[in-house]
């Protein structure tokens, strides 16, 4: 699944001069965390979050001052956003964005590694046309069983692998796929159960599929006075 067939598209988005009250209102409004900042040709400049004005809110800490108050508050950034007040002074930049056509994985491990709830999606100029966030990927991942079946063999069966065989069964239970029947190649079974395993929802992959060839037997000598070590 691709991270365009799950985003929210044409989030809501605010430019970097307006003031943080409205920016407040807005958040407040909605019931979200967080806003893209975006300029003119709707490119990511950064993200504005609850968190972002909670500094603002929380003001500078009064029993410390000088240089060990510098250290506490969390040194140039945080002071800077305790003298925000617009979006664009306030935001968390550069962003972390993500391309509308890359794998939901990919969204999922960006989250994870930089700690973030959401992504702003952009297109291949950098604009911004949509969001997701982790309650999206959550959501994904509880979907039913057909579904992801269908996924499965329309997604990576069908187009990403091109394979077309009858005999191919595909049952998935709770999440926990069962591929059975026969496949021509050998590497074609490996990279079916690999790319099973990545479709969202899935739990667990266990393959009982055969195959007529194995191809990695198959090898193409370039120079015939370059001995093959045998296999095994």
């Amino acid at each position: 699944m691709k991270v365009k067939e799950l985003m929210t598209p044409d989030p809501i988005a605010v430019g970097p001069e307006l003031s943080l009250k409205d920016v407040a209102a807005i958040l407040s409004e909605h019931g979200i965390s967080g806003l893209p900042v975006v300029g003119r040709e709707r490119e990511v400049l950064g993200v504005v979050s609850e968190a972002d004005i909670l500094v603002k809110e929380r003001g500078p800490d009064p029993r410390h001052g000088g240089l060990l108050g510098w250290l506490l508050e969390g040194g140039r950034a945080d002071r800077e956003k305790l003298s925000a007040r617009t979006a664009g002074e306030a935001m968390t930049s550069p962003a972390i964005t993500i391309d509308a056509g890359k794998h939901v994985s990919q969204a999922a491990r960006l989250m994870t590694e930089k700690g973030i709830k959401r992504l702003p999606v952009v297109d291949r100029t950098g604009a911004l046309v949509g969001i997701v966030t982790r309650s999206d990927l959550v959501r994904v991942f509880a979907r039913p069983d057909d579904e992801i079946a269908r996924e499965i063999r329309e997604d990576v069966v069908t187009r990403t692998l091109w394979i077309e065989e009858p005999g191919l069964d595909i049952r998935v239970e709770r999440g926990e796929v069962t591929l059975s029947g026969e496949l021509e190649r050998k590497s074609d079974v490996d990279l079916l159960a690999r790319f099973t395993a990545r479709v969202p929802g899935v739990i667990s992959v266990r393959s009982a599929l055969r195959w007529r060839w194995d191809d990695r037997d198959a090898v193409v000598r370039s120079d015939p006075h370059v001995p093959i070590a045998p296999r095994g």
